[in-house]
């Protein structure tokens, strides 16, 4: 049985994806709210983590930061059985994941860090895509159970290596979201619509996965509904210029891109769609 913690827009889509490829899946959260939401749907769900420990060896993370992923790791690690394997789906910080992975491998466990990308619905259709950091094997034995869950997998190297790869992605992606909408403000002037900009970058070498998918799919069609939020861009654009102050790097891109997201806070709260980033400043000529 696979045991899933944290049952929020991502987990519990992923809860669903896999007991509808005929997986057996016991989850949990530390809302009583999210776990009668669960059960609503016909899931099993695990009241504590006790009871989760008790019939999983194989357990996914999916939670909002790395201080929760602490502590939830030290009250449930004292419950696992021998050789039981920690996955662990959140952005989150690396020297964190290095830390709990060691403190894992001590007491005969294993903590892989996988991030993804493709938001809640990429879990709920097993297309997203896994940077993942362990050992190996580790990785190779998970294998099975990942085809239900991602498109691709790729194993960056040791414990972190994921976690800083998927910091990396998304400050990309939250620079390409900013430059490609001051872009479609440039081109209006020139009297190019969004549209037609966009066939045009999608056919150089200026396009990303933001031309490509984000304007496409939530922007162009304002639906603005991809389930991931600007608070949690906000959060994953900190941990890039955290990490950068913490290796004693000077990335002024970096702190430029965090001072926009950080300076549309007063136009879109936390709670807005990521996307709605393009709304930021003066829109009102594209």
């Amino acid at each position: 049985m696979i045991g899933i913690i944290g049952c929020g827009a991502m987990g519990g889509s992923m809860v669903q994806r896999l007991r509808e490829q005929g997986q057996a899946v016991l989850c949990h959260d530390a809302l009583p709210e999210a776990r009668a939401r669960m059960a609503a749907t016909g899931a099993t769900v695990a009241d504590d983590l006790a009871t989760l420990a008790a019939q999983c060896t194989t357990i996914i993370l999916s939670l909002p930061t790395a201080s929760i992923v602490k502590a939830v790791m030290q009250e449930l690690q004292p419950l696992l059985q021998a050789g039981s394997i920690i996955l662990d789906t959140s952005t989150s910080e690396p020297d964190v994941t290095r830390e709990l992975a060691a403190k894992a491998a001590e007491a005969g466990h294993v903590f892989i860090d996988g991030p993804v990308s493709g938001g809640p619905n990429g879990a709920r259709n097993g297309t997203m895509t896994m940077v993942l950091g362990g050992p190996a094997d580790t990785i190779e034995s998970l294998q099975p159970m990942l085809t239900h869950l991602t498109a691709k997998t790729v194993h960056i190297g040791p414990s972190g290596s994921g976690h800083a790869t998927k910091i990396a992605n998304n400050l990309l992606c939250a620079a390409n979201l900013a430059l490609m909408s001051e872009m479609a403000r440039l081109a209006a002037t020139q009297g190019v619509s969004l549209e037609n900009l966009l066939e045009g970058v999608n056919a150089g070498s200026g396009r990303s996965g933001v031309s490509e998918v984000n304007f496409p799919l939530w922007i162009l069609n304002e639906k603005y509904n991809s389930g991931f939020t600007m608070g949690l861009m906000r959060k994953d654009v900190g941990l890039a210029v955290s990490l950068a102050e913490r290796t004693a790097l000077d990335l002024p891109a970096t702190r430029a891109i965090a001072g926009i997201w950080d300076a549309s806070r007063s136009s879109l709260p936390d709670n807005a769609d990521f996307n709605e980033i393009y709304k930021a400043g003066n829109h009102a000529d594209v």
